[in-house]
């Protein structure tokens, strides 16, 4: 959502301006290695997410069963 709400306030020419600094900062042979580092950070973070997630519905499950009344 806060995608939505950068891109937003941000038009084409800033997004543009952007992107041409990045080329220029990291040049085109790092911009690859940077954007696949980032990929598996953001893959990391949902694997972890998901995870707390799991433990999360397992504890409600199992606090749930035992609240089961006999």
């Amino acid at each position: 959502m806060t995608t939505l709400i950068i891109l937003g306030i941000l038009g084409g020419q800033e997004i543009l301006l952007i992107l041409i600094a990045i080329l220029v900062l990291f040049g085109g042979k790092k911009i690859p290695e940077l954007m696949r580092g980032i990929g598996k950070g953001v893959s990391e973070f949902n694997k972890a997410k998901e995870g707390i997630y799991d433990d999360h519905e397992k504890k409600k499950e199992e606090e749930e069963k035992k609240e089961v009344p006999k």
